[in-house]
């Protein structure tokens, strides 16, 4: 392959990353966590619950959701089967307990998500404060009196002008604490870890541009970009330490995960607002379809690119100069004949040997200004589609829920209100689901306009030098 990718990274051990959590230090909540105190009418939160009717027997501290299968829950589910499989992501990502009622929890005004009615569609709201993040200067680094040795990259988000530095790892842990608490956006894949050669310039600058097409997708999602982990990991000084921890544990202990995550999504209500089930069934079959047609030809393009790449850097470059080396060689002979006249042809042949070296190494050199970014892209996308099929997963179990509580419902089996309140949490799951289908294709518009124009331009600046190069030989012949 052209440029293989290997294995793991090393950066699993951690400088801040301990066993402990703040569960295990006493007092703690309660100062670090001043959010997750008991409500009390505290200001810009709310109480939200998909329960029926109120649990019985009480004594459940506010804020926390109640043990399934108590009071309302019990009866709300008794005729709406349970997913039997308990791996599916339906279930994992707390779809199957918010639809069925189970979810119950406080939602602060910042946990809030809002989706809205667009031309398209449904859409995540835009955030009123849009930023970019750079990724320059990634350097080497020490700890343990130079014992261990890491890249470190210096971000710089355009909101605060601030500058902090981060690791590998740092990126890791948040994507690992945003794909759980986000069960319905698509959260980027990281570039791959790598076991050997982490420290080769090639390896860190192709890493750097990875990391920086990952960061434009997340500062560019409207709820990605506003997310208190992502916002903590952009502003936390590097050197604060205590203060990294605190935000990192509070990330960790975020309660708007699972079910609780679906309570957090706000809907567009109102006349003309709820969705018809079966066309968003038919969107959803249709964008399924898409994904997979995309993974493909984006496969077939990822290995075409790939292929074409090996041949110019080996290839093309050995062919060209060959001929090259060939006309060196006549040039040679010509030098045999002493005639004063024969010099200029000598020297104008000597001339086309070399620019035919000379293409030989611009073919070599090619592919990191236009294939390579196009194959930095793909890879990006391909994280993306490997993500919506736990995303369509979720959506289409909420529906399947939505046919079983109506047949219910016919056969006398289910009050009609239940059933309402099951199609109520489909049609948010569904409003959320669509609203990250449309925001997909935008940047997907977006990205492969702007990498498409790069990747012709380029082409375009290389074939005007390879015929720069031959014309200066072919003007070589004039004086002849």
């Amino acid at each position: 392959s052209y440029q293989p990718s290997q294995g793991s990274d090393d950066d699993w051990d951690d400088d801040w990353d301990d066993s402990s959590t703040v569960a295990d230090e006493p007092g703690a909540l309660g100062s670090s966590y001043p959010d997750y105190e008991a409500a009390g009418g505290a200001p810009g939160r709310y109480r939200l619950s998909t329960r029926s009717e109120p649990s019985r027997g009480g004594g459940h501290p506010s804020g926390h959701p109640h043990p399934p299968g108590g009071g309302g829950a019990a009866k709300s589910s008794a005729t709406v089967s349970r997913n039997l499989n308990r791996f599916s992501t339906f279930v994992k990502s707390g779809g199957e307990a918010f639809v069925l009622g189970e979810a119950s929890g406080f939602v602060k005004d910042g946990d809030k998500l809002c989706v809205v009615l667009g031309p398209r569609g449904p859409e995540w709201q835009e955030n009123p404060y849009p930023f970019q993040c750079s990724i320059e200067d990634p350097t080497k680094q020490t700890k343990f009196k130079g014992m261990k040795s890491y890249i470190a990259y210096k971000l710089v988000p355009s909101h605060t002008g601030q500058q902090v530095h981060r690791r590998y790892k740092h990126f890791d842990w948040l994507y690992g604490r945003l794909a759980e608490k986000f069960p319905v956006i698509s959260v980027p894949h990281l570039p791959e870890k790598q076991a050997t050669g982490r420290f080769e310039e090639d390896f860190i600058s192709k890493r750097r541009k990875g990391l920086a097409w990952w960061m434009d997708h997340m500062c560019s999602h409207p709820v990605l970009a506003q997310c208190d982990a992502f916002q903590h990991f952009l502003t936390c000084p590097s050197t604060d330490e205590k203060a990294w921890k605190q935000g990192k544990r509070k990330a960790e202990k975020d309660e708007m995960v699972g079910a609780n995550f679906f309570l957090t999504i706000s809907v567009p209500t109102g006349p003309g607002a709820s969705l018809d089930l079966q066309e968003v069934e038919s969107q959803v079959d249709g964008f399924k379809a898409f994904t997979k047609k995309m993974d493909e030809s984006a496969l077939q393009l990822n290995h075409t690119a790939n292929e074409f790449a090996r041949k110019q850097v080996t290839g093309f470059k050995k062919e060209y100069q060959k001929v090259g080396h060939s006309f060196k060689c006549l040039s040679q002979a010509f030098e045999l004949d002493q005639q004063a006249f024969s010099s200029g042809l000598n020297q104008a042949i000597a001339f086309t040997a070399e620019a035919y070296d000379a293409i030989g190494d611009l073919f070599a050199d090619q592919p990191r200004q236009d294939l390579d970014p196009v194959m930095d892209l793909l890879a990006l996308y391909q994280g993306h589609l490997a993500n919506f099929p736990d995303i369509i997963h979720v959506q289409k179990g909420a529906l399947t829920k939505v046919k079983e509580s109506k047949r219910h419902v016919e056969e006398g089996k289910m009050e009609l209100t239940k059933a309402e309140g099951i199609q109520e949490r489909c049609n948010i799951i569904s409003f959320a689901t669509l609203a990250e289908i449309n925001h997909f294709h935008k940047i997907r518009v977006r990205d492969f306009k702007s990498q498409m124009q790069h990747f012709l331009q380029q082409q375009i600046l290389f074939f005007q030098k390879v015929t720069q190069k031959l014309e200066e030989a072919l003007h070589k012949y004039d004086s002849v």
